[in-house]
């Protein structure tokens, strides 16, 4: 079953607050397909997406514990931290985004046409230049650094907003988003905490997050 992106009515500041009214009109997403290798802490991690004219908005929200954030420059691997992520492949037969970002907000961006996994990363992508990656706005509730662990209950949220004209850098003009059917999923991960865990939206059918044929669909209202 689809997810529907509902349009966004109005503004939407970056505040990362979960109890904004506009987020209200968008349908939640739980990541809550955990694999087997994760620890006995399993974050309960919900997310919601909009769109507007120029892009999409999304925010996620995780009851969490043991968090850790120690990755602050851009294309670092923040998949060690406490993390969350969006895949997104507008157009099926091209590839697809990874936002991939620390609980503090640091973004890891690649564009992957072949994500068999290779020297370097993949067999086939381009990494996201620092002006793309400037554009992709990202807010959380989370200090810059979180080191060491905290293990005490916490709640933190993160806001992020990717323009479509970052998208069509790489695949082309979206043209109007109303009624498209895009893939996607999200995940949660945290692999260098002391209760390492990976959790999806769709489920992944290795410890992998990297499987555009595991991935859902989102449709534009």
């Amino acid at each position: 079953m689809a997810y529907r992106v509902n349009r966004l009515n109005g503004s939407l500041p970056l505040t990362a607050d979960w109890a904004a009214p506009a987020w209200q009109a968008a349908e939640l997403i739980r990541i809550d397909q955990f694999r087997p290798e994760s620890s006995d802490h399993r974050p309960t991690t919900e997310a919601r997406l909009l769109y507007s004219e120029q892009g999409i908005h999304g925010i996620f929200r995780v009851q969490d514990r043991y968090v850790r954030c120690v990755h602050t420059r851009f294309q670092d691997l923040v998949c060690k931290d406490s993390c969350v992520e969006v895949y997104f492949q507008p157009k099926t037969e091209l590839g697809y985004m990874n936002l991939e970002m620390s609980g503090n907000g640091t973004l890891l961006s690649y564009y992957i046409t072949d994500a068999e996994r290779a020297p370097g990363g993949f067999k086939a992508f381009a990494r996201l230049t620092p002006e793309q990656g400037r554009q992709v706005t990202i807010r959380s509730t989370l200090p810059q650094l979180v080191e060491p662990e905290w293990s005490e209950p916490t709640e933190w949220c993160l806001q992020f907003f990717l323009p479509f004209s970052v998208l069509e850098d790489y695949v082309g003009p979206l043209g109007e988003p109303s009624g498209q059917s895009w893939r996607c999923n999200l995940f949660k991960c945290a692999d260098e905490t002391s209760r390492p865990h990976w959790a999806s939206w769709q489920p992944v059918a290795e410890l992998n997050f990297h499987a555009p044929e595991s991935f859902g669909t989102i449709r534009f209202a």
